[in-house]
């Protein structure tokens, strides 16, 4: 049963435009060669929520799609060390296509350490 606690459900992610605007407005960038993340803080007492972006730009539904997963596994995967209380936009950018998991996770972990919401 020790999958569980590497669940990423829905609630856990951000949906509406809404809020994609709200974290695009008033959040803090950090900029990479293969991701950009944009972080809001928000409520220090609940858990975080993130959310994904993938263009057409990239390329077909399958690239991006395939993209998203990625993204969202790397999420998933080290949920336990992002700090509570904020707002995670992740989007992927033109080499994120070529780049393959580790390559996009090492990028992932280099900023969200430069944006300091690792928690400790």
């Amino acid at each position: 049963m020790p999958a569980k606690r590497f669940r990423f459900p829905k609630s856990r992610r951000l949906t509406r435009a809404a809020e994609f605007e709200q974290v695009k407005r008033n959040g803090q960038v950090e900029r990479g060669r293969l991701l950009m993340i944009s972080i809001l803080k928000v409520n220090q007492h609940e858990a975080f929520r993130a959310g994904f972006i993938t263009s057409r730009a990239l390329g077909g539904a399958v690239v991006r799609n395939r993209v998203r997963r990625r993204l969202r596994d790397i999420v998933r995967n080290h949920q336990h060390l992002v700090a509570g209380g904020i707002w995670i936009v992740t989007i992927g950018r033109a080499g994120a296509t070529a780049a393959n998991y580790q390559q996009l996770e090492a990028e992932w972990l280099r900023l969200a350490k430069r944006a300091s919401i690792l928690a400790p």
